[in-house]
């Protein structure tokens, strides 16, 4: 198979709260990604006010850009220190409260209202829990998930969208015998097999 030995692969939560502790977080970026700002008009499609999902968001700079744009975005993020230092790092007030279906979660909230991130796996979220989204920037949550539990992922995912839908996927292209990952390479066709 041509995912050479990142099949059996598995990153730990533990290990992604450690990359964030020891600030080993060489995917983040500063200035946001140029791809995004390049398909923008490709999410949007000429809406406004939509609700846009960020999967494993990280502290990603987009996530404001697009608030302060008039959008509802929603992200998830398994590391809280990572979702505080969102909020410290754009100065934005925000309020903390459990989120009572998922043991353990916890919610961040601007006090605008209109960011709010989820503090826990992304695989406890539910459209039940979070509704459904006009838009998805998967900029590295794809190329994040173990190979394992991209089936799960993927359905999970297309819970979440509204039928209208936009779904930006970033994906990265490279010799996956040479490197371990993550970012692990999921090639066009398992792309194309887990979301039609």
């Amino acid at each position: 198979s041509d995912i050479g030995s990142q099949k059996e692969r598995v990153v730990t939560e533990e290990e992604w709260l450690q990359k964030w502790e020891m600030g080993n977080i060489g995917f983040h970026k500063e200035q946001g990604h140029p791809l995004l700002q390049k398909y923008l008009d490709v999410l949007l499609n000429g809406r406004s006010g939509l609700r846009i999902f960020f999967p494993l968001c990280g502290k990603a700079v987009e996530m404001k850009w697009l608030a302060d744009m008039g959008h509802s975005v929603v992200g998830v993020e398994v590391s809280e220190q990572a979702v505080k230092e969102f909020f410290s790092e754009h100065s934005l007030p925000y309020c903390e409260e459990p989120v009572p279906e998922i043991p353990g979660a916890k919610m961040f909230q601007s006090t605008s209202g209109n960011i709010s991130l989820y503090c826990c796996s992304i695989y406890d979220l539910s459209s039940s829990i979070v509704g459904k989204f006009d838009g998805v920037w998967d900029r590295g949550a794809l190329v994040a998930v173990n190979p394992c539990d991209r089936q799960r992922y993927a359905s999970l995912m297309i819970n979440l969208v509204e039928k209208n839908s936009s779904y930006l996927l970033v994906t990265v292209s490279y010799d996956p015998n040479k490197h371990k990952g993550p970012p692990f390479y999921v090639p066009e066709s398992e792309i194309q097999s887990l979301f039609g």
